[in-house]
């Protein structure tokens, strides 16, 4: 659904700090935000160069958090390398573990069932909401309001329940496998996340109503760090942020992978690319996630929730692997020489909270990927900060760097 707000000389907030006159310039100074400081979200580093409080010069200084995971996974089986997907995007690792899954797949030419699918589905949208709780908790707590912070983590921790009674965890979930899940809903799973979701939406409402027309984060807000349709589209943003400058890119229904076109839900699109126009963009995204996950509980399909026919993919159950001799030699060939994968170079990518995540993997045969590369999306998205904050002021950058919403686990790697 479009997103629309209009208030007076919105862009000419947006570009008068940065037209001061030469002749009042005073000696610039050097200064470092992060990678120690609250409103960096993680270890970023924000070297600035300001004239009084406004930046003339701003360089991302990133690679505190690197630990070469595209590495890793040319030294692990397919499997293996399921919950360093975890800790790419930590607020939303079931989104990462499925779109790391699907890569495979793809390259396997395998088809997982639409139970699996639909599992999926399920979890990807609940890291979403996950996700996106987390965001506006913190970019409102950034801006001044504390409250919001505590109404998201209430939420949030309603989510986690249900992640652990799924998955065996809360954080860190690695549910997702090479053909499939590591297992079946439990009963009355589907139950409860319908609930969650219904008692979840008036709470979402007052939440938002806390920052939607509130002066102060308006004032925030409102015409600052605002980025164009173009700006956007030529440093490869994605996700809330490229929504919210206008451009309506949302593979979910753009190019539908895991059945997504079987649902209907709207993609929210901003108008003036501001920080207020991605807060926005987020709220309805998480009202539209709703609206997914109650189409999928309702449509919820029978049969299995693996690739039944993917012996040399997917382990077998394990009731199997304990009577029947078989299944436990399937089970040790996969588990000591990971699935087989044929030959091959594939390259997916998912519609995740913080944008694109992609994979591109490549196949020499065998349990163990030859190359793989990550496209993050967080990454892609902070490329912009030496052109965004030029010209604004240091608080500023705060209200920027939240309504970024970016995770420094995905953009290091």
């Amino acid at each position: 659904m479009p997103t629309e707000h209009t208030f007076p000389d919105a862009a000419a907030k947006a570009s008068s700090a940065a037209e001061a006159v030469p002749e009042f310039q005073t000696e610039k100074m050097s200064l470092s935000m992060g990678p120690s400081h609250p409103s960096t979200h993680g270890v970023l580093r924000l070297q600035m160069e300001l004239d009084g409080e406004i930046l003339t010069k701003a360089d991302p200084v990133i690679g505190y958090l690197h630990r070469g995971d595209e590495k890793i996974a040319e030294n692990m089986t397919y499997n293996q390398f399921v919950p360093y997907t975890d800790r790419l995007d930590y607020l939303a690792p079931l989104a990462n573990n499925m779109a790391y899954a699907i890569a495979v797949e793809r390259l396997a030419k395998l088809e997982v069932p639409p139970r699996c699918q639909a599992i999926r589905v399920i979890t990807a949208e609940m890291a979403r909401i996950s996700s996106h709780l987390m965001g506006l908790g913190a970019f409102g707590l950034d801006v001044g309001a504390w409250t919001v912070l505590l109404y998201t983590l209430n939420e949030r921790e309603k989510l986690y329940r249900l992640f652990e009674e799924l998955t065996g965890a809360r954080f860190t979930t690695s549910y997702t496998r090479i053909g499939g899940v590591t297992r079946d809903v439990p009963e009355g799973w589907l139950g409860r996340v319908n609930a969650f979701c219904d008692q979840f939406l008036p709470i979402l409402e007052e939440t938002l109503a806390l920052l939607t027309r509130n002066k102060i984060f308006m004032d925030r807000t409102v015409g600052i760090g605002v980025i164009s349709k173009e700006d956007a589209l030529a440093y490869g943003i994605t996700g809330p942020n490229l929504r919210g400058s206008g451009v309506g890119l949302d593979l979910r229904k753009d190019k539908p992978y895991s059945g997504y076109q079987n649902y209907e839900f709207d993609v929210p699109v901003g108008t003036k690319g501001d920080c207020y126009d991605r807060y926005l963009v987020r709220g309805e995204e998480m009202r539209q996630a709703v609206r997914i996950i109650k189409q999928v509980v309702a449509k919820f399909p029978d049969g299995p929730w693996f690739a039944v026919d993917a012996k040399k993919i997917f382990n077998p159950p394990k009731d199997k692997v304990l009577t029947s001799m078989e299944e436990l030699i399937q089970h040790f060939m996969l588990v000591t020489e990971g699935p087989q994968i044929p030959p091959g170079e594939v390259y997916f990518e998912a519609e995740n909270p913080k944008g694109i995540l992609g994979f591109y993997v490549v196949s020499k045969g065998g349990g163990v990927p030859w190359r793989l590369k990550i496209r993050a999306p967080s990454f892609c998205n902070l490329s912009i900060l030496p052109k965004l904050c030029v010209g604004n002021l240091i608080s500023d950058v705060v209200a920027i760097l939240g309504s970024l919403d970016f995770v420094m686990g995905e953009c290091d790697r």
